[in-house]
């Protein structure tokens, strides 16, 4: 009997990037709790790799991830733990330090809308179609719908798109602040790599403690935001990246990171 396969596929480029690409059309990239932990095994095999600067994450040309899997979720009851496998995976997810972007076309719906928003840019073909449609079954968004969302694109649009399920095209979603990029159908993965190449090629502490200070915006009140961005950049200027950063500014070279 042929091996079944893999929940993901993982391609690692040259330049510093690893695609990952979610592995069940026949069941749109259901979300499933083992397609999740398949994902933050993913993510970790990438942060203890140095070589590694940049994540993509993927679906295919119809569909980036149509939300759970409609099976798990019969089985789920009242009584499973809040602090459950797919919870944790859920938060090494949000937890993942490096830039992690998403390309998508198609359908972006429930679970898979939650994932595009644990990414840090999302870029999205023209024809893809942002959705929490999750009343449709009387539950309501569980992994950020109603927490992450309203702090992208404020309450008003997340109560539409929540209480009536209904999708927003991509062009909405940019307007909103949902994603960053729209693209022509069928480039969002080639320009979502070609972003994800330039920023692996920058210094990757730098970037880091960028994408950290950023994340705070929503967690910390503006003084205290500010006061934690001074001591964020201040420790940059001790690092030796900084160093290499303003010798070869001078020299008129191309840097060589050392991601220290």
């Amino acid at each position: 009997m042929p091996d079944e396969a893999p929940l993901v596929i993982t391609e690692r480029s040259s330049d510093g990037v690893l695609l990952v690409r979610l592995n069940r059309p026949e069941r749109r990239n259901a979300l499933s709790t083992p397609v999740l932990m398949a994902l933050v095994a993913a993510l970790n095999t990438a942060t203890a790799d140095p070589s590694v600067g940049a994540v993509v994450v993927t679906g295919n040309e119809t569909v980036f991830a149509a939300g759970a899997d409609i099976d798990e979720l019969a089985q789920a009851s009242s009584e499973d733990d809040v602090e459950s496998p797919r919870f944790l995976a859920w938060q090494e997810i949000r937890g993942f330090t490096k830039p992690l972007l998403a390309a998508v076309e198609g359908w972006c719906l429930g679970a898979g809308c939650e994932l595009a928003m644990c990414c840090d840019i999302i870029v999205a073909g023209k024809d893809a179609r942002f959705g929490q449609p999750e009343t449709n079954l009387a539950i309501m968004p569980g992994a950020g719908g109603t927490v992450t969302l309203p702090r992208r694109i404020g309450q008003q649009l997340a109560m539409l798109m929540v209480l009536t399920g209904a999708p927003i095209t991509a062009q909405d979603a940019r307007d909103c602040g949902l994603i960053a990029l729209v693209t022509e159908t069928g480039q969002a993965l080639e320009r979502a790599l070609g972003l994800a190449t330039t920023i692996a090629a920058r210094a990757p502490v730098a970037i880091r403690a960028a994408k950290a200070s950023i994340k705070l915006a929503t967690a910390l009140t503006e003084q205290a935001h500010l006061h934690r961005e001074r001591e964020i950049y201040l420790a940059l200027l001790g690092s030796a990246d900084k160093a290499e950063g303003i010798r070869a500014f001078k020299e008129k070279r191309a840097a060589v990171w050392t991601g220290r």
